[in-house]
């Protein structure tokens, strides 16, 4: 089992606890987390680019001009996508993005990102993240006692507080234990664990 040290907000040792070596302490495949986190960003991707056919755009189909005998290039209808206004040739149409990972696998990315970080001493636990008032310059205090610029917080339960005090760090991110995700797992530096919270996510990644 791997442990690991406790701490307050203030910094301070508080008492260590127990990682499971089965989520926390796994063999990392740079395959199996690639993988997970290019269908992550492309789950993210709108397609929702489209343009009109001439079969769509809002024109009459009546022939312009006589086909002979006005001096001019012969020409049908205002649609065609030759003349302005008219449809798009091959243009883009809404377009799904969208890419299953089997949720095995998912699950063992995931356990894989946690291991990375306890690997690289990127993991912080803290006791308890509830703050005692919204107040951005006050969690950001909080943050540089750990002497960290970039870092993802989870926690079990929604704080308020914490959460709205965030809100205006662009480069932190509060998340609840239910929306961990490998992308945000390795998108950020350090990754701060409510000590309550170890034992959700142990309990959704051991089966």
């Amino acid at each position: 089992m791997t442990v690991v040290d406790v701490y307050s907000l203030e910094r301070e040792k508080i008492s260590e606890v127990e990682l499971n070596d089965g989520i926390f302490g796994v063999p990392i495949k740079i395959d199996v987390l690639h993988g997970v986190v290019v269908s992550q960003l492309n789950n993210r991707r709108a397609g929702s680019a489209a343009t009109k056919t001439r079969s769509e755009v809002k024109f009459s189909g009546r022939k312009l001009w006589r086909q002979k005998g006005s001096g001019r290039a012969r020409a049908g209808a205002a649609s065609s996508p030759t003349r302005k206004g008219g449809g798009v040739t091959f243009g883009p149409t809404p377009h799904e993005y969208y890419h299953k990972v089997h949720k095995k696998v998912r699950k063992a990315a995931l356990r894989m990102a946690l291991t990375d970080k306890v690997q690289s001493d990127q993991l912080i636990v803290v006791n308890d993240f509830s703050l005692p008032q919204i107040k951005t310059k006050n969690f950001v205090g909080v943050i540089n006692n750990f002497e960290v610029k970039k870092a993802l917080i989870v926690t079990k339960d929604k704080l308020v507080n914490l959460e709205k005090s965030s809100k205006n760090v662009p480069w932190v991110k509060v998340i609840r234990y239910q929306g961990l995700n490998v992308y945000d797992v390795l998108k950020y530096e350090h990754l701060f664990l409510e000590e309550s919270a170890i034992g959700k996510i142990e309990e959704a990644l051991i089966s």
